[in-house]
């Protein structure tokens, strides 16, 4: 291992420990009224299938109403990274009846109307970035209500390790919120998790880093399954087998999350998703490129820039933030230079400006920050322009940039960050942490700065994560990418600005075609300054129709670009209309639209067409379809294969074995490039 990569192992080393001191239950229904007892959780089970590229939850609940009167009680969920909500289902008379979705206003009156009328029924909304709630009516005295959420999202691997995470904290830092609800998070009847894994790739080992007595089982290489429940679980013959299922504490506050790992020596490949009916000309496709490990190594020192967050919401979470800085900053070399900036309702520099990492210097401003308490609001803004501000054109330098992501004070308006970072020839890679962390602010900045956006659960694993981020930041990227579909008619790509691939990182790109044949498909890029371009050709088929949810995630991708574009250039009829038409085709719960669930007659009473209802059927029955087939084969780039080299894997770590500490993952909010000039 290199003394820089050493440096680098150390100094986010210690930014790891974030784990909060406490959390929240989410995930959870209570009552309107805030008198009321909570309502018990009964049941809550979870399934999830991740296969051709993306993970599908179904989360169903039963809840029991203990008081002896009536209420209408809300259900909160966080917002999973890149979820699409495509199916809410509120059980009415012993019947499951699914929701549609509408024009935010309108879902809202017809609830309304519902309610007053004393009706069952439900609606969900999405509240910014940061849940969807959903309104239920009415929970009568002393009986259950039941209820299912389905979101779908794109499931990603960095290095050859996945990441799924099942959210059960509330992020903590709505304050306001915390205030008025009261949480239950104990399941007094039945807990189960299941999780199905089907790889076109051999999986080495699977691992919950927080939940070690799950069973996690591999049914061959490219098939595993994770089972967590609270009690013995019976299995096809009716015996129960306590030692293969184990159980599990019953209180809901702690994130489920799941690593996985592929066996070395995978080639770099393109693999590709498609949905196509019977007689429709225009088919929908999802492209996944993991590159090659053709990205250099780059051996020089930094500057480091520390940007803390120290408001009220980091209260719990800073002792371990000063124990990361801590020991960051002691492995710095006296060579490298460092600087802390701090912000709460405001921003100041501790340190004044670059000073030596010597021994010194680095106590003395530990003592310092050991001084400092957590108070006050966020303001985010101040404390990325100071950190910003002063890089040295003429040494690389890293910006650090630690925070739960929620700007509250003084500028808090996405398009003015977007500004701030285009004067600024600056590489932006953020820490997203905890689940209420404004993800699409943090996010927004990493793409035009041409950087990318790491989500951290306080339930990851912490030592090992380090080996990805290191990796990225020791290494080239390819820059400027531009991707070039020809032979095809293709249309409606998204994401439309792609900016930087880093090393380890994969490429997911949706979009539209037209017809069928081969086409000719190209990367172009820069590594250094140097174009380069890779290609390949493959065809796209006349007719699939094994996957009909990546219609979903298209549409989500495009309603995120569109809304990246509402908080650059401000909302506009036409962008805040194209949302509304998108997520009401593609029945999807976005800002400006809600899934209302009322009975079967009442649909029809109201004009509402049961689009969203047979989109739903068709996804399960095409669910159970691929189930009872083997595991796919997505790579379509077999003939001529895009890339030469194997796929990144981490290039150095501990020892441990196969469940060694570097399978962890990803980590903090790094600022990192060279600033060349202020434009």
């Amino acid at each position: 291992m290199t003394t820089l990569t050493k440096q680098f192992k150390y100094l986010l080393f210690g930014l790891t420990f974030f784990a909060a001191q406490s959390a929240t239950s989410a995930g959870l229904m209570t009552p309107k009224s805030a008198n009321l007892p909570e309502l018990e959780i009964k049941q809550h089970h979870v399934d999830v299938t991740i296969e051709d590229g993306y993970a599908i939850t179904s989360v169903e609940q039963v809840f029991f109403n203990p008081n002896d009167r009536e209420l209408e009680a809300i259900y909160s969920f966080p917002v999973p990274e890149k979820a699409s909500v495509g199916e809410f289902t509120y059980w009415i008379d012993g019947q499951p009846v699914t929701g549609e979705v509408l024009e935010k206003q309108r879902a809202r009156e017809v609830y309304q109307q519902e309610r007053n009328a004393g009706r069952e029924t439900a609606l969900t909304e999405q509240d910014s970035y940061r849940t969807f709630d959903s309104h239920v009516y009415p929970v009568k005295p002393q009986q259950d209500v039941k209820i299912r959420l389905v979101y779908i999202q794109p499931a990603h691997v960095d290095s050859g390790i996945g990441r799924y995470v099942y959210p059960l904290e509330e992020g903590g830092v709505d304050e306001e919120k915390l205030a008025f609800w009261r949480y239950n998070s104990v399941v007094t009847e039945a807990f189960s998790f299941n999780l199905k894994l089907r790889s076109s790739y051999p999986i080495d080992t699977m691992r919950l880093p927080q939940h070690p007595q799950a069973s996690a089982v591999a049914n061959s290489p490219q098939e595993w399954s994770v089972s967590l429940h609270n009690g013995q679980a019976t299995t096809e013959q009716g015996v129960t087998n306590p030692q293969t299922t184990p159980a599990i504490i019953q209180k809901l506050d702690k994130d489920i999350l799941v690593y996985w790992r592929h066996q070395t020596g995978l080639p770099g490949s393109v693999d590709m998703v498609t949905h196509k009916e019977p007689g429709k000309d225009r088919g929908t496709f999802m492209l996944t490129v993991t590159p090659g490990d053709d990205l250099a190594t780059i051996n020089e020192g930094r500057d480091w820039v520390f940007v803390l967050d120290i408001s009220g919401s980091m209260k719990g979470k800073y002792q371990s933030l000063l124990e990361g800085v801590k020991k960051g900053l002691a492995r710095l070399s006296e060579k490298d230079r460092f600087k802390i900036v701090l912000f709460n309702d405001r921003a100041k520099t501790l340190t004044s400006d670059y000073i030596n990492a010597d021994r010194d210097n680095v106590k003395r401003y530990i003592d310092k920050l050991e001084n400092t308490s957590p108070n006050g609001g966020t303001n985010l803004y101040a404390g990325l322009e100071r950190g910003i501000k002063g890089l040295d054109a003429d040494r690389s330098s890293a910006i650090l940039l630690v925070t739960d992501g929620v700007a509250n004070v003084g500028t808090t308006e996405k398009r003015d960050f977007l500004k701030l970072l285009e004067k600024y020839d600056v590489r932006l890679f953020s820490f997203v942490m905890g689940n209420s962390a404004n993800r699409p602010l943090l996010e927004g900045m990493t793409k035009i700065s041409n950087g990318f956006s790491i989500n951290i659960s306080n339930s990851d694993d912490i030592v090992g994560q380090l080996m990805l981020v290191t990796d990225k930041l020791t290494h080239e990227a390819l820059h400027d990418i531009d991707v070039t579909i020809r032979g095809v008619k293709v249309k409606d790509l998204t994401p439309d600005r792609i900016g930087s691939l880093y090393r380890g990182r994969q490429l997911i790109l949706f979009g539209h075609y037209w017809g069928e044949g081969m086409a000719d498909v190209s990367i172009q890029g820069k590594i250094s300054g140097q174009k380069t371009t890779y290609s390949s050709r493959f065809e796209f088929p006349s007719q699939s129709t094994g996957n009909p949810e990546i219609e979903r995630l298209w549409a989500y991708a495009t309603i995120e670009s569109l809304q990246n574009q509402i908080d650059y250039l401000g909302e506009d009829a036409d962008s805040r209309q194209a949302i509304v038409d998108l997520a009401t085709e593609y029945g999807l719960v976005t800002d400006y639209t809600s899934m209302v669930v009322v009975r079967e007659e009442q649909f029809q009473q109201y004009g509402i067409d049961r689009h969203n209802q047979v989109r739903v059927a068709k996804e399960q029955t095409a669910r159970q379809q691929r189930a009872a087939t083997p595991v796919a084969n997505n790579r379509v780039d077999n003939q001529q294969p895009m890339f030469n080299r194997p796929r990144a894997y981490p290039s150095s770590g501990g020892g441990g074995g196969a469940l060694g500490p570097w399978l962890l993952l990803l980590i903090p909010l790094l600022i990192a490039g060279r600033q060349r000039r202020n434009r």
